[in-house]
């Protein structure tokens, strides 16, 4: 009776240590992609040919992974302007611009005396995008 005591202690032992091991997993879950939006002041629906309009954005993001960065490019549908980043970087429509703060300001300057779209794509390194797009009508009024 002592020796089949022995037997099934160490079976359940082995079962249990078995048990355990397949517990236990080196692939461990970690978030990385999250969901995130670009949020804007309002800016001026009219400019004059040579205006610039400020815009003022900041991603916002619902986690943090701290090897995420941002990304955007522009395409400018209607119209003629330049798209340029606060610290003077100039735009070029499709290329691709890495981002360097979560706020930050674009200026848009018209060149054209018709209406002006401009659609600007974010982007992470995970793939995930946010398009803002943007419509300025001519502003042809005199000043005074």
């Amino acid at each position: 009776m002592k020796k089949i005591k022995q037997i099934a202690s160490i079976l359940l032992f082995a079962m249990l240590m078995m048990g355990i091991a397949c517990a236990c997993s080196s692939d461990i879950d970690i978030r990385q992609d999250y969901e995130f939006k670009v949020t804007h002041l309002p800016v001026p629906k009219r400019l004059k040919k040579g205006e610039t309009a400020e815009i003022r954005c900041q991603i916002e993001r619902e986690g943090k992974y701290v090897e995420t960065y941002y990304s955007l490019r522009y395409f400018q549908p209607d119209g003629k302007g330049e798209l340029r980043l606060d610290d003077g970087t100039v735009f070029l429509p499709n290329d691709l611009y890495n981002l360097l703060d979560n706020t930050f300001r674009l200026y848009y300057t018209s060149q054209s005396e018709d209406q002006q779209v401009i659609d600007v794509y974010f982007s992470d390194n995970f793939g995930r995008i946010y398009m803002l797009s943007f419509s300025f009508n001519n502003d042809n009024s005199k000043e005074e």
